[in-house]
């Protein structure tokens, strides 16, 4: 018996050709779907440099309000780092440790150092 005679046998000629067309459409129409879908998802960048402007005031002004600022630098009495007053590391420094400093010579000169954790030293 041969394959040829098995083929014939079972009736799967006609038969394969639908299966495979059928598994042909449907791999094509799964890979356009997932193609349209990466495209939905891409967002065009936008720049919106007056919006940026306009946080960062509103942050430096909540600082302001929220705690009298001495100086552009604030330092720990019990550290070695200066800070940015909106800095991590200066917020969390309690109100009666702080010690404030008008430039970043003054800090320096008086043996502190800048913080490696804020930007912008």
């Amino acid at each position: 018996m041969s394959i040829r005679n098995l083929g014939q046998k079972i009736n799967i000629g006609d038969n394969i050709y639908i299966v495979l067309i059928i598994i042909l459409v449907a791999s094509a129409s799964f890979g356009l779907g997932r193609l349209s879908k990466i495209e939905d998802e891409k967002q065009p960048i936008r720049l919106i440099e007056n919006s940026a402007t306009t946080i960062n005031s509103e942050k430096s002004q909540a600082v302001g309000e929220s705690s009298p600022i001495g100086g552009k630098y604030v330092v720990s009495k019990n550290g070695t780092k200066y800070h940015l007053p909106w800095c991590s590391g200066a917020l969390r420094i309690k109100e009666e440790n702080k010690v404030w400093f008008d430039s970043k010579e003054a800090a320096e000169t008086a043996g502190y150092e800048p913080a490696a954790n804020c930007k912008g030293i």
